[in-house]
């Protein structure tokens, strides 16, 4: 297990690059998963377990590290398979989403895997909606599947995407019905919160599942002659996706002419420091932490005011 994050430190380094790492690991059986790397904080052999009686299912105990509590999941059962029956050669896998810390247990972790997200693509229409995969890849010949990890604590942490009175200013609804938004996110619990958050604001929502494809979208309308900047409010979007992440896409929307004016707004599970240096290198107006739809609010009325500015 030592040794396993060394790389971690490099991650920044990938960002606008379309690159990403993956850290692969497996359950019960020979298939392999993994998670985004900017989303591990450590990887550890099982500890002890306090039990918490009446807690979720697939809640297995809580931990202590570093003078915190920290929850322990067991993926396997979070993605409806059979719980991790090896426990002595299990591992933690210590996670940070949305500044909150959990850990997932797993059957063991393999390595780090530098990739390209073009070589990441979207799970195949016919495996529903019911599973728990925002991508694939390939590596060595072997499929990895790559976790939604934000539906598997949506099952266990309920996400309320009602707005605050405080927060919602309905003065601003006559006038963002004839406005609209491109989200683009692979989660389908991340674009639904943003769906469901902005829609009480009358917006028009237009939604993409991953960043080439919003990308084609915006060049397809450019190509027809559209003033893209004018046509959208704004763009908010994911960081991690298939085919091209939320950092490539603002990346290209920057350098390209016609669109470079879009205002950008990153959305995502990702924590840490390290976001806010990302998104200066990119090029975004601003970063968003998921599942905290006031403070999504508050941006994109903001946004609505300013355009309302424009048109006097």
């Amino acid at each position: 297990m030592a040794g396993v994050l060394d790389k971690v430190d490099q991650r920044t380094q990938l960002v606008g690059q379309n690159r990403l790492e993956i850290l692969v690991f497996r359950l019960n059986g020979r298939q392999k998963f993994a998670i985004n790397v900017f989303k591990v904080q450590e990887v550890l052999s099982l500890p002890a377990l306090t039990i918490v009686p009446h807690s979720h299912p697939v809640i297995v105990g809580v931990m202590h590290l570093r003078n915190h509590t920290i929850p322990v999941m067991d993926l396997s059962m979070a993605v409806g398979k059979q719980p991790i029956k090896d426990r002595e050669s299990a591992a933690l896998i210590v996670t940070e989403y949305n500044n909150s810390v959990q850990a997932f247990l797993v059957g063991g972790v393999e390595n780090i895997e530098n990739l390209n997200w073009e070589e990441v693509l979207p799970p195949p229409p016919a495996s529903g909606r019911d599973h728990y995969l925002t991508s694939l890849t390939r590596i060595n010949d072997e499929i990895v599947e790559i976790i939604d990890v934000e539906k598997v604590l949506a099952q266990i942490v309920s996400f309320n995407t009602q707005l605050s009175d405080e927060v919602l200013d309905l003065s601003l609804y006559q006038y963002a019905s004839n406005m609209e938004v491109l989200i683009v996110d692979d989660s389908s619990v991340g674009l639904a919160q943003v769906r469901e958050t902005i829609g009480q604001l009358g917006l028009k929502i237009i939604e993409d599942t991953d960043g080439l494809m919003a990308y084609n979208r915006l060049k397809k309308w450019a190509n027809e002659g559209v003033d893209v900047p004018k046509k959208l409010l704004m763009v908010i979007t994911d960081a991690e996706m298939p085919e091209m992440d939320g950092y490539r896409l603002t990346a290209e929307i920057r350098n390209d002419p016609r669109l470079q004016d879009l205002f950008v707004v990153l959305h995502t599970s990702l924590s840490g420091s390290f976001n806010e240096a990302m998104v200066k290198k990119v090029g975004c107006d601003g970063f968003l932490s998921k599942f905290k739809p006031n403070e999504l609010a508050v941006v994109v009325q903001e946004r609505i005011r300013e355009r309302i500015k424009d048109m006097s």
